[in-house]
């Protein structure tokens, strides 16, 4: 029942999420995925981090396919999730930790850029 009520709490949260809490929160899952990776790599548990790499691709493709292309901004973050994917394919055939640690920091970048653009905007 209680797992049950915080499915629920959980989905009511989703659902009311403006925008921009949506897109921090896509980012946010994307950084602890990119995580949970490295972790999985370092202690050679590749079932778990052929996952986090696949819900990596996941949300970026999501992320991707949600952009509004009226506006130029949109086709330079193509440009970036498209690399962000070619970068995430790196990683799944060599199992190199180090594109992780050279990805992590660009996404936690456009995070905070989307989280500042989004404080200006709601002032």
């Amino acid at each position: 029942m209680y797992q049950n009520g915080y499915e629920q709490y959980k989905m009511q949260s989703v659902n009311t999420m403006t925008r921009g809490e949506m897109l921090l929160l896509l980012y946010d899952e994307l950084i602890k995925r990119l995580t949970r990776a490295q972790l999985a790599l370092d202690d050679e548990d590749y079932e778990l981090f052929e996952r986090a790499v696949q819900r990596s691709k996941d949300i970026i493709h999501y992320l991707d396919k949600t952009l509004n292309m009226d506006y130029q901004i949109s086709y330079e973050l193509r440009r970036m999730y498209e690399f962000f994917l070619y970068e995430l394919s790196r990683l799944q055939a060599g199992r190199n930790s180090a594109v992780i640690q050279e990805l992590k920091p660009l996404v936690m970048e456009l995070r905070d850029a989307f989280r500042e653009a989004s404080k200006t905007a709601a002032v």
